[in-house]
């Protein structure tokens, strides 16, 4: 089992900048990708970006150049730096790992507001 706990929401002003961080414990050795989504009400979640344990990091083309996703293994810890936010990036951004297995694990979810 994994648990991941998200930080780092809040409410920013357009063009402001944010930093989510997620810290995965349990067995934590199972862990393969860790990755970001975000969901706004009505709408499906959506992918934001992944990475691999071994370091491959990848982008939806919405964020690319603005955010960046960032991984330190040693420390089970996913964080995503968010630049030049805009007021359709207000969501609930949530952490999800999966595991070598293929089990899925998610966080409670962290709210980001982008307004002036």
């Amino acid at each position: 089992q994994v648990q991941l706990v998200e930080s780092g929401g809040g409410l920013v002003q357009p063009g402001g900048s944010l930093r989510l961080s997620c810290a995965a414990s349990g067995t934590t050795s199972m862990i393969n990708i860790m990755a970001w989504y975000r969901q706004v009400p009505g709408k499906q979640r959506e992918l934001v970006a992944t990475s691999t344990r071994r370091g491959s990091t990848n982008y939806v083309d919405f964020v690319k150049g603005r955010f960046t996703l960032s991984r330190d293994n040693a420390k089970n810890s996913v964080y995503l730096q968010m630049n030049s936010l805009k007021p359709e990036d207000t969501a609930v951004y949530y952490c999800h790992v999966i595991s070598y297995y293929g089990t899925n694990y998610w966080g409670q979810g962290t709210q980001v507001t982008v307004s002036s």
